[in-house]
């Protein structure tokens, strides 16, 4: 099995080069990038598995870049690493598309536990692939091209960002299954993300405000009061 491949995207030349070697003699096979230019350079040139992403970077910043990437073709797991450390930050880091993040100063030991555990998401969801019927989903003038991660609603394109597919995605696959904003959390966001329950409001609104005619009313994603969220049973027989 080829190696994992990772780049990272730090400006700092002593910390790219610590992460380098313990990500490398972890067994993941490493390029590095000092700056957002040429990290977008580097990521649009080849398939990574993994981009860890300083936030404060020269030239292109770190939301930036994490936006570019999103709105390309190729898919990466992205783990954002911040110096700063207020709420807002992270949350923004999150909500641009990144995957996990990490503040600094942190150890090598959760630098590493983390990657791997974003390795262990991705293995489940590959492991997960044969069980995902229909390829699109259809829930009245909704429709979910699951492999090119594509919405249109009457026949017009939705654009949405990483969060919001992946987030109607679990709705639309499960109609009338109810989740709390923890467990959104977990599915689509990841374990590390406790706490961020507005996150997950946020979401929902601009959903709501891009796929319901009248989100004040919708008729996709229902609210369940005192618990959650659902995706409608009137879409169950897609």
């Amino acid at each position: 099995m080829a190696p994992r491949t990772i780049l990272v995207i730090e400006d700092d030349p002593d910390i790219a080069q610590l992460v380098h070697l313990h990500l490398r003699d972890t067994g993941y096979e490493v390029d590095v990038a000092q700056d957002g230019a040429a990290g977008l350079q580097q990521a649009l040139a080849k398939s990574y598995d993994l981009i860890v992403l300083d936030l404060m970077l020269p030239g292109i910043g770190g939301l930036e870049l994490c936006r570019k990437l999103r709105g390309s073709s190729k898919y990466s797991l992205i783990l954002m690493v911040t110096a700063k450390s207020t709420e807002l930050d992270r949350v923004m880091g999150l909500e641009v598309g990144a995957d996990d993040y990490l503040t600094k100063p942190f150890s090598i030991l959760e630098l590493l536990a983390r990657v791997k555990a974003l390795f262990r998401r991705m293995d489940a969801l590959h492991a997960q692939a044969p069980l995902r019927k229909p390829l699109t989903i259809r829930a009245g003038d909704l429709v979910i091209e699951v492999d090119k991660r594509k919405v249109q609603l009457r026949g017009r394109s939705i654009e949405l960002t990483a969060k919001e597919f992946d987030l109607l995605l679990q709705f639309a696959r499960h109609p009338g299954q109810v989740y709390t904003r923890a467990k959104l959390l977990d599915l689509v966001w990841g374990y590390s993300h406790e706490g961020y329950e507005h996150t997950v409001n946020s979401h929902i609104n601009r959903l709501r405000a891009k796929i319901e005619d009248d989100s004040s009313r919708p008729r996709y994603i229902l609210t369940v009061w005192g618990v959650g969220y659902s995706f409608s049973e009137e879409w169950s027989d897609r």
